[in-house]
C-alpha cells in the first residue's frame, strides 16, 4: 500500500511539474481557427498509450530547464519542429538542439502548434497564429526567465522553418484577431536559424514537395512572406538534393540582400531533406553579436606562420624560353611552387594562387601561405602558381595570360603527380578574388583551350575535380571595375560571358562574405547555375562579413574556421580519402 501510494505521489510529482513548465497559448474558447480534428502534440507524447486527443486540442510551449547560473545569456532560442504541418514530428532535433543552446547558457523552449493541416484554410494558418501567440506569451516572461525581450531568435526545420520564415518576415501581418492583452506585445522574432524550409517556392506552396524542383521562368518565392520593417537576419540551411527546393534559401537570402538585412546561407551538396550546419547557425549567432561581443579579430598570417609541416620545397617555370603565349614585357615570369609534406597523408593535390584584381598576385601572403601551411599539416601536398600580372594589354582580357598559365600549370602539375607518388585525377584548384574568378575558369571551361599547344605536355587534360573558390570577383555584369554595384540581386543581372559552363564542369565550394562589394551573389548565381547542371556545390556566405574575410577573424566564427570547413567539404566529398 505504501509502495502504491509513493508511487501516486512521485507520479502527481511529475505531471506536475510538467505542467508547471508547459503553458498553452489560448484559453480553450479563444482558441482561432479551432477545428476538432487537430491536436497539439509532439509525435512522441502521440504514441504514448492512452493518449487522448481530446486532451491535447490546445497549442502550448513548454520551457526546458533554465541555463546553469554559470554561464548563462541573456538570449532566448524558440525550437520549431516541422512534420509536413501534418504532425510536430522532430523530437530528436528539438532535444539535440535544445540540449546544445542549454549547455551554452541559453534559455530554451518548445513550440508545439496544432496539427495536422486545418482544413478548408492556408496548410499553415492555424500554425501560424499559434506561433505569433507564441511569440508574444514568450516576450512577455523575458523579464521573469532572465533574457533580453529583444534577444529571442528561432531554429527550425521543414515545415517549422515555413513557419520560422513567416515568424521571422511577416511579424506585422496579423495571423489572428486579437483575444486579450498579450496580443498587444510584439510578436517579431529577432534572428532565426532556418533548416530546409518547405513549400517555399510557388511550385509548392500548397504543400507539395517543388513539382518544378524550385526553379523556371513561372516560379517565384511565396507571396506569403511579406518582409515587412521588422524583418530579422537570418542563417538559412539547405541541401542541394532537398524535394523541397533549396532554391526557397537562394530567394529569401537574395530579399534579404535585397533590403540589406544580414544574412548567413549555407548549401551543402548531395544532402536531401535534414538539418545541417548547426555549428555554422552558431557561429552567426556570434558573428552577429547576439552571443555577446565578439573576441579580439586575429591576423591570418600569425596564426599559419610556421613551415615546420613542409618537407621539400622547389619552384619551376611553368613556359619553355621564348614559348609563353601572348608573352608581354611588363609582365612577371609565372611559375608554381611544390609544396610536400613531411608526411604524406593523401595522394590529392591542390593548387592555390592569390587574387590581386589580375594587376598583381602574391603567394606568400595571406590568400594562399596560410592555406598550403594547414594543407601541408594535414598532409596534403599543395602546389602555388604565381600567374602572370599585371593584367595584358588590350585586347586580351584581363584574365586571358593568368588562364593560360593555370591551365598549362594544371598539365604540369597532372604530368608530374606519378612520380611523386600523388594521383594524377585527383587535383584541385583554389583562389580569391580574381583568383576566385581564375578558378570559376578552371572548373567551368576546362575544354575551351587558351592557347595553342606547344608541346607534348600540351596534349594533357587540364580539367580538375574539384573547386574552392573564394569570394569570386568579376562573375556578374552589374558593375564597373568589377563591384557589384546593384549587388548582384536582381533577376536582370546575368554572367559575365567568360565562363563555359562545359560538361567537364567540376564540383566546388564557395565562401562570401555577405557584405563583400564583389557581391556575394556572385558565388550564388554561379551556385544556382551549377545546380541547374546537376553539378553539386557547397556554399558558404557569412553575414557581416567584407572582402578578404579571413584575413583578421575572431576566433569561434566561420571565418576564424574558414580552413576547417574547407577540410570538411574536402572529406565528405572523398577528395582527400585513400
Amino acid at each position: 500500500m505504501f509502495r502504491k501510494t509513493l508511487l501516486l505521489i512521485v507520479m502527481f510529482v511529475s505531471v506536475t511539474a510538467m505542467a508547471r513548465d508547459r503553458e498553452y497559448l489560448w484559453h480553450k474558447k479563444s482558441m482561432p481557427y479551432t477545428q476538432e480534428h487537430q491536436i497539439a502534440a509532439m509525435t512522441d507524447e502521440l504514441r504514448q498509450k492512452g493518449f487522448d486527443p481530446k486532451k491535447n486540442r490546445i497549442a502550448y510551449i513548454e520551457w526546458f530547464d533554465a541555463p546553469n547560473a554559470a554561464n548563462r545569456t541573456d538570449v532566448c532560442m524558440v525550437l520549431v519542429s516541422g512534420g509536413s504541418y501534418e504532425s510536430c514530428c522532430d523530437v530528436g532535433l528539438i532535444k539535440q538542439w535544445s540540449e546544445t543552446f542549454t549547455n551554452m547558457g541559453i534559455q530554451c523552449v518548445n513550440l508545439v502548434y496544432r496539427t495536422p493541416r486545418p482544413v478548408g484554410m492556408d496548410i499553415y494558418q492555424t500554425a501560424w497564429a499559434d506561433g505569433q501567440r507564441a511569440i508574444r506569451m514568450i516576450r512577455q516572461q523575458a523579464a521573469k526567465r532572465g533574457f533580453n525581450p529583444e534577444k529571442i531568435g528561432v531554429i527550425s526545420m521543414s515545415a517549422g522553418s515555413h513557419l520560422a520564415l513567416l515568424l521571422a518576415t511577416s511579424s506585422q501581418t496579423a495571423a489572428y484577431d486579437a483575444v486579450d492583452h498579450l496580443d498587444t506585445i510584439p510578436c517579431h522574432i529577432n534572428w532565426a536559424i532556418v533548416n530546409a524550409p518547405a513549400y517555399g517556392t510557388t511550385d509548392a506552396e500548397k504543400g507539395t514537395p517543388s513539382t518544378r524542383q524550385g526553379y523556371g521562368p513561372d516560379v517565384r518565392l511565396s507571396s506569403v512572406f511579406k518582409f515587412d520593417q521588422r524583418t530579422c537576419p537570418m542563417s538559412l540551411h539547405h541541401g542541394g538534393m532537398d524535394i523541397y527546393s533549396p532554391y526557397t534559401s537562394t530567394l529569401v537570402y537574395r530579399q534579404l540582400r535585397r533590403m540589406r538585412i544580414p544574412a548567413d546561407l549555407h548549401l551543402y551538396p548531395n544532402k536531401g531533406h535534414g538539418a545541417y550546419g548547426l555549428e555554422r547557425g552558431i557561429e552567426f549567432m556570434r558573428q552577429m553579436g547576439f552571443l555577446g561581443q565578439l573576441g579580439k579579430e586575429e591576423h591570418i598570417l600569425h596564426r599559419f606562420s610556421s613551415d615546420e609541416h613542409r618537407a621539400q620545397h622547389s619552384q619551376y617555370n611553368i613556359w619553355p624560353e621564348g614559348k609563353t603565349p601572348d608573352f608581354q614585357e611588363n609582365q612577371n615570369v609565372p611559375y608554381i611552387e611544390w609544396h610536400m609534406p613531411k608526411e604524406l597523408k593523401t595522394k590529392a593535390i591542390q593548387i592555390v594562387y592569390a587574387g590581386g584584381a589580375y594587376e598583381y598576385n602574391k603567394p606568400e601572403e595571406h590568400e594562399v601561405a596560410p592555406v598550403r601551411r594547414y594543407l601541408n599539416e594535414k598532409g596534403m601536398a599543395v602546389v602555388t602558381l604565381k600567374y602572370r600580372s599585371p593584367r595584358p594589354a588590350a585586347p586580351l582580357a584581363k584574365h586571358t595570360t593568368a588562364w593560360q598559365d593555370l591551365q598549362r600549370a594544371i598539365r604540369i602539375v597532372r604530368a608530374e603527380a606519378p612520380s611523386r607518388g600523388l594521383d594524377p585525377n585527383r587535383i584541385g584548384i583554389m583562389g580569391s578574388s580574381a583568383g576566385g574568378h581564375l578558378t570559376l575558369m578552371g572548373t567551368t571551361s576546362s575544354m575551351h583551350r587558351s592557347y595553342l599547344p606547344i608541346d607534348d605536355i600540351d596534349k594533357i587534360a587540364c580539367n580538375v575535380q574539384w573547386g574552392i573558390v573564394i569570394y569570386p570577383a568579376y562573375v556578374l555584369d552589374d558593375g564597373t571595375n568589377g563591384t557589384n554595384a546593384r549587388g548582384g540581386n536582381d533577376d536582370d543581372v546575368h554572367f559575365v560571358p567568360d565562363f563555359s559552363f562545359d560538361i567537364k564542369t567540376s564540383p566546388m565550394i564557395f565562401m562570401h562574405g555577405d557584405s563583400d562589394p564583389y557581391a556575394a551573389m556572385n558565388s550564388v548565381k554561379a551556385w544556382e547555375r551549377l545546380q541547374q547542371m546537376g553539378v553539386q556545390c557547397e556554399l558558404h556566405s557569412f553575414a557581416k562579413r567584407n572582402h578578404c574575410f579571413p584575413r583578421n577573424a575572431s576566433p569561434q566564427t566561420a571565418s576564424y574556421n574558414f580552413f576547417d570547413i574547407i577540410w570538411e567539404y574536402l572529406t565528405k566529398m572523398g577528395f582527400n580519402k585513400d
